[in-house]
Parts: C-alpha cells; structure tokens; sequence
C-alpha cells in the first residue's frame, strides 16, 4: 500500500479524479398489465382470468359442448363474491396480511429554497437550465454559475467550451462554492484553461476539502502524500481519507485499509475496521480493492481467513479485466483453494494474463502439462471471454 500512495507519478496525476457534479435521476416505470407469459415473456394487453373455473377457461369452446353447472335454486341464486358465482376483485394486501399497516407519517413541508434551474438539469432540460442559471450567474450566484460551467464544460444542450467554463468555475470559486473550489483548483494544476497556478490550487483544493467536498477531501490527502512520502503523509492525509471515505469515495476507502493495516501507531479501534474499507471499496467495484480483499480473506488478514469469499472476490476482479487478479485465479483453481480443481478454467484465465503480459514460469509448466484437448478448450474459453 504505502508504494501504492507513494509512487502517484506527480500531484498534478493524481488530482484528476474529478465526479460528476450532478446526475439524472431515472424515472419509475409503471408496472406493466397483465399477466406474465411462458418463459416470463409478459403477454401485453391480457388481464388475470377470474370467476369459476371450468374446463374450457381460456379456450374456445368446442362446438355443441357447454360446461355443465348444477341448477342453482332459492337463496342459492343469490350472486356472494366468493361462492364463485361471480368474478374475485381479488384480496389485497393488508387482507393477506391480517391488518392494516399504520398511516404514512405527514410530509413535512419543504422550507427552503427551490432552485428551479437545477431541477430542470436533473430531469435533463438544460437549455432551460442554461437559460434559468444564466442570469443567476452573471449576478453572481455561485450555484448558478457552477451550474452553467457544468453544462459548459459536458457540452449539454449547448456547443461545449471549456474555456468559459473554466471561467465560470473560477468566478463561483472565488464566490465560495465548495464544488467549483475543486474544479477549479484542477483547471489550475492542469494550466490549459487558465494560468497554471500550482500554489493556489493547492490552497482552493484545501479550502474545499475543509468545506466539505468528498473528491477534494481525497484528492488534498493525496497532495499531502506526495508532498510528505512515507508515514509522515499518510498519517497527515489520514483524517481528510476518513472524512472522504465516510461520503462514499471509494479511492479513499482504499486507501484508509492500507493506512490502518499498514502503519505504525495506527489506534486498535480503527486497525480493525482495515477489512471493513477495503470490502466497501471492492463493493463500489474499485478492482484493486477487489483483488486485495480476495487476498486478505484466502491468507487471513486483518480477519479470519474464508477460502470460498476469497475465491468469489478474485473471480470478480478477474472477469472485471483486473490481470493480476485473472493470474491469481489461475493459481486458485491449480490449488483447489475456494472452488474445486478445474484445469480448464485454470488454464484460460493463464491465458488471459499471459496476453496481457504477465508471465508466470509455474503457470507456464502447468500450461504446457496439460492434453491438447485441454489446451484448445482453454483458449476456445479465453477468446470467447475476450470477445464478450
């Protein structure tokens, strides 16, 4: 790990892991009528058959045959739902289950403001976004020109221009919005937009970091990291990590596991929450992680070993493209260590590594070992994995 932090090629490399600032939600589709067909293909414009059942319910009935009921006399005739002499409305679901849920709590009413330009982004009208943000921003609110450089710097609705929104991030950094800070402290790093402008960036990547921003609270440890190599930077990027990882930045996730089993002076308390990180990491598919915690599981660490989830994560990680992963599988399915032996499989993901140029002298021998049935099944199964 500590090389893994260390050996970032530059500050200007590593702080260009910006997100998105905003994303479109996706709309709730409606449930589709009818009722499901064979094979789970849904039957379009068909609805639940109900009443009684009879020997020609959804069927045409055969010439001169009718289904035979017994005469119904007095009372009897009288329609009941339920008797079967009329069709079922069906049971809901707080009949199946014997009572009524509670009533929903009330809405509380929303007090504060609604930012119409930002809603019409979300929902994906940014022409009117542009055109609601717009003079928002040459009056100076920061959120609308943050806005206005985000849809300038993607190209949405509008012809993309990098160099006003480049503008626009600097003017709604400077009016303190914490987004545009990090943005804008990249812009500098990079010096294409603007003037390069090394010290300032690191000053507005700071200021947004302390204000809150997940992907600079990174993206600033990462500078004290390179700034400090070793310990030192670790333990001072340390807490701008946590603040970042508890947001969900799987980055930092990564790299507090590292921090927490790696370095001295690490507090009890937080060296065991090291496999606690790196699994949320893996979760969030960062495929360095997943390759970690398949190894921490099958050897053990920070943990009790558990041979069968180190062979699933390393399996993810595996079909993910992750190469050191694919060879470490291959070794897994030598070894029987997670699953059962498979020569084959053993043998593609070899195969896989391989081309991507990761040799191995004892996968080799193995490789060549094998029948040459066995070899063609192998690479048959490694050119069909890579040509999906």
């Amino acid at each position: 790990m500590l090389s893994r932090l260390s050996s970032k090629p530059g500050r200007a490399a590593v702080l260009f892991m910006a997100v998105a600032l905003a994303a479109v939600p996706t709309r709730a589709q409606q449930p589709a009528t009818g009722v499901p067909a064979e094979d789970g293909v849904a039957d379009e414009g068909t609805v639940p058959k109900r009443g009684r059942i009879t020997p020609f319910n959804g069927a045409i009935v055969p010439e001169g045959a009718a289904p035979q009921q017994k005469p119904e006399t007095g009372a009897a005739k009288k329609a009941k739902a339920g008797d079967g002499s009329t069709p079922s409305e069906g049971v809901n679901v707080f009949d199946r289950m014997g009572a009524q849920l509670p009533a929903l709590p009330a809405e509380k009413p929303f007090t504060g403001k609604v930012d119409d330009a930002y809603g019409a982004f979300q929902r994906g009208y940014y022409l009117t976004a542009m055109d609601l943000a717009l003079p928002r921003a040459q009056l100076g609110d920061p959120a609308a020109q943050t806005l206005v450089a985000s849809i300038l710097e993607q190209g949405l609705g509008v012809a993309r221009n990098a160099k006003e929104a480049a503008f626009w991030y600097g003017q709604a950094a400077n009016n303190g919005d914490p987004a545009a800070m990090f943005k804008y402290a990249l812009i500098l790093v990079e010096g294409r937009y603007v003037k390069r402008d090394r010290k300032k960036s690191e000053e507005l990547m700071k200021k947004a970091a302390d204000l809150g921003n997940a992907s600079a609270q990174f993206n600033y440890g990462q500078t004290l990291v390179a700034d400090m190599p070793g310990e030192k930077g670790l333990k001072a990027a340390m807490p701008y990590y946590e603040k970042s990882a508890e947001q969900g930045i799987a980055d930092a996730q990564y790299a507090l596991s590292q921090i927490y089993i790696n370095v001295d002076g690490i507090e009890e308390n937080k060296r065991a929450r090291a496999r606690e990180w790196l699994l949320r990491a893996a979760r969030a598919g960062f495929d360095t992680a997943q390759l970690d915690i398949a190894i921490w599981f099958v050897e053990g660490i920070a943990g009790d070993r558990n041979l069968e989830e180190g062979f699933a994560w390393m399996k993810r990680a595996a079909e993910g493209g992750n190469v050191v992963a694919q060879n470490r599988l291959s070794h897994l399915y030598v070894n029987a260590i997670g699953t059962r032996p498979d020569p084959v499989e053993a043998a593609k993901w070899y195969v896989l590594s391989r081309r991507a140029g990761l040799k191995d002298d004892a996968l080799e021998d193995f490789y060549l070992g094998l029948n040459e049935t066995q070899q063609k099944s192998a690479l048959a199964a490694a050119n069909k994995f890579r040509s999906s």
